[in-house]
């Protein structure tokens, strides 16, 4: 089958397409920014990619007329929008338009649970969404899932840094709102053998582990995994706000995700028994499983996506990072330092492995501190970290900076500050003729952006000095 793939960038997208390709599927990847995709993609016979914006009618003329199954996998974590249900209800109505005069024959749509009569902001939109793509002209599968557990899952990487990070914790009374954790893998088999199904067509499910647990249980469990023993209390006088700044500045979460998150959180999202589970012959794992599992995979460094590489993780940039990749030469601050290289694969592999655990070669502490700074104004830190220790592709987040270029063939990185800034910061690691050439750029903006890096030049001295040398040697 020649299969659609929107989405395809973020965390389930990433995960389903190489299922399909092993299929043997002929798969189209939608994507806003060419630049993100996977290189891998790029050499893979069996993979077609093609710019597409679903708010932007006009380029859904590139997708291929003869797609057989489309997975609309486009929604927005993040309510940074005042009219992001605008936003995602134009973007249903666009592929809607665009599909009902192919020779498309099904739809597979992932939503969210939406049992309660009150729902959050976010959930509300999901089902609205679901109303919207529905049509006479093709067939529509829907899949509600609970919380997704798995590596890199947003839900999963806030609990890690609750339990990892608070002993003891004073929570939110949304602690003990139900919910039906379903792992990712789970999550992936229901979307893959729905395909090409009639027996789903124009139905709707919801799917779900095997157990009802509080959030609070779900802390309680994931710390006993952990060997971990953690006290919580739950309080009633928190607010949403509270509660978003609680999340904030405890995990490595942006204060828009958290703000989501917590708006849903206080909605049950418990599901209605059907039986696609065994329509499509599938046994979803326990919690308990599913957290042991997402370890195995972080253990094995095979973590395929995380959310923190979504652009919902970002403290500025949007969409595409065409607009970025030019670095600025006029108007600008510079620090430019060169050495000559000891051994070109030694440094390039250590450029590739910066920040995350890591760290930065020298002065990390001076690099923490500036990430315990810029989360006190709003920023998003330095918890974020990285997906790989050693891998890194346009798109990727790099604690608080996002990867523009990185290509080893050309021996190049290039990094796009996302921190807290009067201004835009770059900065970029290139390897010629046997010299590391380190540069960072700053373009002020304002008094106070030139004030900023006056403030912090003489850092900038020590920390840059102090990387290049280290990155140059053997």
């Amino acid at each position: 089958m020649k299969i659609l793939v929107t989405g395809s960038t973020g965390y389930i997208g990433k995960r389903l397409i190489p299922i399909l390709i092993n299929e043997g599927h002929h798969v189209v990847c939608a994507v806003r920014d060419v630049l993100r995709v996977d290189k891998n993609y790029l050499e893979e016979e069996h993979i077609t990619i093609i710019e597409a914006d679903f708010l932007k009618p006009e380029t859904l003329k590139n997708i291929p007329s003869d797609i057989d199954v489309a997975y609309y996998l486009i929604h927005s974590m993040s309510n940074s929008s005042k009219d992001f249900e605008t936003l995602e209800a134009d973007c249903a109505q666009n592929f809607k338009n665009h599909f009902e005069s192919t020779t498309l024959k099904q739809v597979i749509y992932l939503s969210g649970i939406t049992n309660e009569e009150e729902l959050s902001k976010h959930l509300q939109s999901r089902k609205n969404v679901e109303n919207i793509l529905a049509s006479d002209t093709y067939a529509l599968t829907v899949f509600k899932a609970g919380i997704i557990v798995g590596s890199g899952s947003s839900s999963f990487e806030i609990i890690r840094d609750l339990v990892e990070k608070l002993p003891v914790m004073i929570a939110p009374k949304w602690l003990n709102t139900k919910t039906q954790p379903l792992a990712v893998r789970d999550v992936l088999t229901f979307l893959n053998r729905a395909k090409g199904n009639e027996r789903l067509y124009n139905k709707s499910y919801d799917i779900f582990g095997p157990e009802i647990l509080t959030y609070k249980q779900m802390l309680l469990q994931f710390a006993k995994i952990r060997g971990l023993k953690r006290y919580i209390l739950t309080v009633p006088i928190m607010t949403p706000k509270l509660s978003s700044y609680w999340l904030y500045f405890v995990t490595s979460t942006s204060y828009k995700l958290a703000s989501t998150l917590v708006d849903s959180m206080g909605v049950e999202i418990v599901g209605k028994p059907s039986n696609i589970n065994k329509i499509l012959e599938v046994n979803p794992i326990t919690y308990t499983e599913a957290v042991q599992l997402a370890f195995e995979k972080i253990e094995q460094n095979s973590i395929v996506s995380s959310w923190k590489d979504s652009m919902i993780s970002s403290g500025r940039l949007k969409n595409s990072l065409h607009k970025y990749i030019n670095v600025p030469k006029y108007g600008c601050y510079k620090d430019y330092k060169e050495l000559k290289v000891v051994n070109e694969e030694t440094t390039i592999n250590k450029i590739w492995s910066i920040g995350g655990t890591t760290g930065w070669y020298y002065g990390t502490f001076l690099w923490k501190l500036r990430g315990y700074l810029d989360k006190l104004v709003g920023g998003i830190g330095l918890r974020r970290g990285r997906t790989h220790v050693s891998e890194l592709d346009a798109g990727d987040a790099l604690d608080f900076w996002r990867v523009i270029f990185a290509d080893k063939s050309k021996r190049k990185l290039l990094l796009y500050a996302e921190m807290k800034l009067p201004g835009e910061a770059w900065l970029e690691f290139k390897i010629e003729d046997g010299y590391l050439k380190q540069t960072a750029t700053f373009r002020p903006r304002g008094i106070a952006g030139r004030l900023y890096w006056i403030s912090v030049f003489p850092f900038h001295g020590l920390i840059f000095n102090g990387l290049i040398r280290n990155l140059a040697k053997k």
